[in-house]
């Protein structure tokens, strides 16, 4: 692969008529960026890896009425400030439930995209009674039995334990990025490489970069292993809509499948002709299924 640069991007990326601000919960200096009226319904919007809040533009550019969209960067990633951990998903989870308290906010509807939806699980399995309701974007549920996992294993060791160990200078100095996201979009007409590049180059900063390591370290290290000995047993009640872009090459679709989903209301929608990130692929199906999911929650 090429070797690039080494240039991160400083400032963050253009959306017409947001706010920005900065704020510390949990020892993280939070960047946050949010559209919509300041007295609206709040939701929370958390992105994954290759990502930051830029994964949501659609929404933030035109929120929908009466929703204000709030979209942090998550702990060393984007423009937030360094984790002052490993990245444990539990962990973070912890500091973006502060974030949460720092911002006022008792009850939201909440949105996750890969690890962000990773983490968005252990949020609502932790504090039902703070969510409304939750849409997850291609990511696994926490149930999904060990058999299913085997089987696609081969996914994540195509990439995963290669972040884990050289994420840093594998990020910062080659366009390991730009290939990975390339290979995961089926619809390059929506995401197109600016949008690529935006992300990419984020992950030059070595914060970025060792958030992100750090992120796939942890889970190989501890969160696999403690998943294969504590299988989540808790159940769900809240609403949970979950959205996913079949061609996703990295999770599949059955990872997320309502057969083994231990909830009382978990409905799960197949996009086709989609890749993983859905969010920037299929944003207007992302945008109705928030809007039926604040209308349903009432």
């Amino acid at each position: 692969m090429p070797v690039t640069d080494g240039t991160a991007v400083s400032e963050p990326p253009v959306i017409p008529g947001v706010r920005r601000s900065f704020m510390t919960a949990r020892d993280v200096r939070f960047h946050v960026t949010e559209a919509g009226p300041v007295d609206g319904r709040p939701v929370v919007l958390l992105h994954g890896w290759p990502q930051h809040h830029y994964a949501y533009r659609e929404l933030l550019a035109d929120p929908p009425d009466g929703l204000r969209i709030i979209a942090p960067d998550l702990p060393g990633y984007g423009w937030s400030g360094p984790a002052p951990h490993r990245w444990a998903k539990e962990d973070v989870a912890s500091d973006v439930l502060a974030l949460l308290d720092v911002l006022g906010l008792d009850r939201v509807l909440l949105v996750g995209h890969d690890w962000g939806g990773y983490v968005g699980y252990r949020m609502v399995l932790r504090e039902p009674e703070r969510f409304d309701g939750y849409l997850v974007l291609n990511m696994a549920h926490p149930w999904v039995p060990v058999s299913t996992v085997l089987r696609h294993l081969w996914r994540f060791l195509a990439y995963q334990p290669l972040v884990a160990t050289a994420g840093v200078p594998l990020q910062q100095r080659t366009k390991f990025l730009e290939w990975i996201i390339g290979g995961a979009i089926t619809d390059h007409g929506a995401f197109g490489p600016e949008a690529v590049r935006i992300f990419a180059d984020r992950f030059r900063d070595p914060v970025c970069a060792r958030a992100a390591t750090d992120t796939y370290r942890t889970f190989w290290l501890r969160e696999i292993p403690h998943a294969a000995r504590n299988p989540e047993r808790r159940r769900l009640t809240i609403p949970i809509r979950a959205v996913f872009g079949v061609d996703d090459v990295a999770v599949h679709h059955s990872l997320a499948s309502p057969d083994t989903a231990r909830a009382d209301d978990y409905t799960f929608e197949p996009v086709t002709g989609c890749g993983h990130f859905v969010a920037d692929e299929r944003p207007d199906i992302v945008r109705a299924r928030l809007i039926e999911l604040a209308a349903a929650t009432k």
